[in-house]
């Protein structure tokens, strides 16, 4: 599980450089995930914009993800692909966090 990052001010950006998040790496990606947000900033955009599958072992890491950051945090996702996308609309997550179509556009609603 390849995550690569980059502060942004307030905010840390952490794209998924894989094209699938499944029961193979999930536990990898949770663990990653924590290391990085342990001490990071407020908020954490997880760019998905690679990602091409996501089981529900996936899914649940990233929720995992959330969950284990500290009170002033929060986790905010950029460039769902279709696939992804349906997979969080369809279980309802698309409710819970919030989506940016790019990075940009999420770099650009936080300034503004």
């Amino acid at each position: 599980m390849n995550l690569i990052t980059q502060t942004n001010d307030d905010q840390l950006t952490v794209t998924v450089d894989d094209p699938r998040i499944d029961a193979a790496v999930a536990i990898q990606f949770k663990d990653r995930m924590r290391a990085l947000t342990a001490l990071g900033p407020n908020r954490i955009l997880l760019d998905l914009h690679k990602v091409d599958f996501i089981d529900s072992s996936g899914l649940g890491a990233i929720v995992a993800a959330m969950k284990q950051l500290d009170d002033h945090q929060r986790l905010d996702l950029s460039g769902l692909t279709p696939n992804v996308e349906k997979v969080f609309r369809l279980t309802r997550m698309d409710t819970i966090f919030a989506i940016y179509p790019d990075v940009p556009t999420a770099l650009a609603r936080r300034a503004g």
